[in-house]
């Protein structure tokens, strides 16, 4: 095999497919990147066998074939080589020669028939989506996923289609986070668990672009992003997800709406006395116009009121301040809505077309003075 492609080309494609190589692994040919030149297109292909991505760049094939080279050792070199067009050339015995001007690197590579491919997906469904759309749903959701193992389904996402509306849920015991988006075609519906290190890694490949599109199909078992001659392979989580409906209310005995960025500023400021681990609540008492923050540690104490329109009961009320700082950080509104019963129920922030609802519980307190 030989192939000629700028080192731009080539440093994009391998920063992609990285995102799909396993950091341990009993199965060393996982460990690789592998190129495919043996048809028209330079294709780079990465797989943890839970996870695979491929993608096209741009170059000559000067020979055709295919290698599959160490994933590490290949893209520090990538990273590293001046700017300009790089030559990949191989041998009958699987040595690797890289040259840039006046470099040139020899390694070992193993056959690219060992590599184990993308699973071919027969597509049942798809759904399309701009880029800027399914990079801002994660964004604004993935942060209430949970970040263990110990329950498995709530490591993922809900993906739920229904009535060409298509609903993304999180959730991690504590907190829910929801957006929901209309799509353009009629679509069946369809509840698909996607893990959340599948969510993240395509976020960070999307552009972001609303003019560019995502076709997003799947099965039973697997869902498949395609975009900008990327493909992104994922196993689906199996299970129930839970039932986030019956966690949902309408009821509420106080209303209140306050401006974003100054609850998001003074619970800020707040976290400042607060050690990281130390759980300590944000106490938050709502009058008539006024709402008073405040939180107490062994570094300090704080104490802040914030103007709000207000309607129904006075309540007093506790929260994890990070819980409140990880959703309005992500509502783009410049007022947000807050929904409340009792000191003991869930606060729900949401628009008007609930196309957002973020669900926080709140935390016991001994009440402050």
């Amino acid at each position: 095999m030989k192939i000629i492609c700028s080192k731009s080309n080539l440093t994009k494609g391998v920063n992609i497919v990285s995102k799909a190589v396993p950091s341990k692994t009993t199965m060393p040919i996982l460990e690789c990147i592998l190129i495919d030149a043996t048809m028209d297109t330079i294709k780079l292909t990465a797989n943890d066998m839970e996870l695979g991505i491929q993608t096209e760049i741009e170059g000559q094939i000067a020979e055709r074939g295919m290698i599959a080279i160490n994933a590490k050792i290949f893209s520090e070199i990538v990273r590293k080589l001046p700017e300009n067009d790089v030559v990949i050339n191989t041998d009958e015995s699987y040595y690797t020669t890289i040259v840039c001007e006046k470099s040139k690197f020899d390694i070992a590579g193993k056959p690219g028939e060992e590599f184990s491919y993308l699973p071919i997906v027969e597509k049942e469904s798809s759904i399309e989506t701009s880029q800027f759309t399914l990079k801002e749903i994660i964004r604004q959701t993935i942060f209430s996923i949970a970040d263990n193992d110990s329950n498995k389904i709530m490591t993922g996402e809900l993906f739920e289609i229904k009535d060409n509306i298509l609903r993304v849920a999180s959730l991690d015991g504590h907190r829910i986070s929801i957006r929901k988006v209309e799509l353009k075609n009629d679509t069946e519906d369809k509840k698909l668990i996607v893990p959340g290190k599948t969510l993240t890694e395509v976020s960070k490949i999307l552009s972001g672009e609303a003019e560019s599109m995502v076709n997003i199909s799947y099965t039973n078992n697997h869902i498949v992003f395609e975009f900008d001659n990327t493909i992104v392979v994922s196993r689906l989580l199996e299970g129930e997800y839970f039932k986030i409906d019956q966690m949902l209310s309408k009821d509420y005995d106080t209303k209140l709406r306050i401006n974003k960025r100054e609850f998001l500023n003074c619970i800020d400021r707040a976290t400042l006395l607060v050690k990281e681990g130390d759980k300590k609540p944000i106490i938050i008492n709502i009058g008539d116009e006024i709402m008073e923050l405040k939180i107490k540690s062994q570094i300090g104490s704080m104490n802040e009121e914030i103007s709000i329109s207000k309607e129904g009961k006075d309540i007093l009320i506790g929260f994890n301040p990070k819980f409140l700082i990880d959703a309005l950080r992500v509502i783009d509104d410049e007022e947000v809505t807050l929904y409340l019963m009792n000191a003991k129920a869930p606060c729900f922030i949401k628009d008007d077309s609930e196309s957002y609802i973020y669900l926080i519980l709140p935390v016991n307190f001994n009440a402050m003075v």
